[in-house]
């Protein structure tokens, strides 16, 4: 079976859900290791990132409910 974004977006809004915020660095290291490492890239400041299209689903699927910490690097619900 092929992973999509949407399956990693879900896995995300569920994660917050349950637990209130997900780091950065956990979602990260998770995706990696359950989805494969093709959604994942390493940015220009040199930092790993979720690639855009699993950004992309993640914000359509909350629709503006979660908002992202820059100073903690978590996601959380608003």
């Amino acid at each position: 079976m092929e992973i999509t974004e949407q399956q990693i977006a879900e896995w995300m809004v569920e994660e917050i859900r349950s637990k209130g915020n997900l780091h950065q660095s956990d979602a990260i290291d998770y995706v990696k290791a359950h989805f494969g490492e093709s959604f994942v890239f390493v940015n220009e400041k040199g930092n790993p990132s979720l690639s855009k299209e699993v950004k992309k689903a993640f914000r359509k699927l909350h629709k503006g409910r979660i908002a992202w910490d820059r100073d903690g690097f978590f996601w959380a619900w608003t």
